[in-house]
C-alpha cells in the first residue's frame, strides 16, 4: 500500500486547529493511501533534516511532501542554507527510494519576508523541474485573480483559516501519488 508522509511546520500540522483540519487529511481521503502528518510547529528546513530518520524513513513511505522554509524566512536563515536543506531533504528520499514531492510554501503577508519566500519557490519549482518532481502549489491557493492575498485564507498572515487549509486542500492532485515509490 502506497504511504505518504507529510513533513513540514506549522502549516503541514494544521496550526492552530489540529492535524483533522490540515491538508493532510484531505490528502488521505482523495487517494485513499496512508498519509503520516509529521508537521511540526515552529520547524525549520533544518529541523525536519535532523529529524528525518524518525519522522520520515521510520514509516517507510513511498511518497514525501516537502513542506517547509516559512520558518527559516522568519529566523532569517540564509537562501543557500534552505535551499542545501531542501536538496538534502530532496536526495535523502530518493536515495532510500522515496518519492519526493515539493509543496511551495504559501505567502506570508510580510513584504521582505516574502520576497525571500518567493525565492525559494522559484528555486523549488526551478529544482523540481530539473529533477522532474511534482509540485504543489499551495501558494496559487492563496492569490486571488488580480495576485492579491485573499484575506479571509489567513487567520495572521501567516497560518491558514480554516478556509485556507480548505483552499489548501482543492489544490491536492491525486494523480501525483498514482505510482509507487522509486523503483517500485
Amino acid at each position: 500500500m502506497k504511504r505518504i508522509v507529510c513533513l513540514g511546520d506549522s502549516l503541514t500540522y494544521g496550526f492552530p486547529f489540529g492535524p483533522r483540519t490540515s491538508w493532510t487529511s484531505h490528502l488521505a481521503e482523495i487517494t485513499g493511501c496512508e498519509v503520516i502528518n509529521e508537521g511540526i510547529n515552529g520547524n525549520t528546513t533544518g529541523d525536519m533534516l535532523r529529524r528525518f530518520e524518525r519522522s520520515v524513513l521510520a514509516h517507510r513511505p513511498t511518497h514525501l511532501v516537502i513542506m517547509g522554509g516559512t520558518n527559516d524566512v522568519v529566523w532569517r536563515e540564509s537562501h543557500d542554507r534552505i535551499v542545501s536543506n531542501l536538496k538534502a531533504l530532496i536526495d535523502t528520499a530518493l536515495t532510500n527510494g522515496i518519492k519526493p514531492v515539493l509543496g511551495l510554501p504559501i505567502p506570508i503577508d510580510d513584504e521582505e519576508m516574502e520576497r525571500r519566500l518567493a525565492r525559494i519557490r522559484q528555486w523549488m519549482k526551478e529544482y523540481a523541474r530539473e529533477k522532474n518532481l511534482p509540485v504543489i502549489d499551495f501558494y496559487s491557493a492563496f492569490i486571488d485573480s488580480e495576485g492579491r492575498l485573499i484575506d479571509k485564507y489567513f487567520l495572521d498572515g501567516a497560518h491558514p483559516s480554516r478556509e485556507g487549509y480548505a483552499a489548501m486542500a482543492k489544490v491536492l492532485d491525486p494523480s501525483i501519488f498514482e505510482d509507487g515509490g522509486i523503483g517500485q
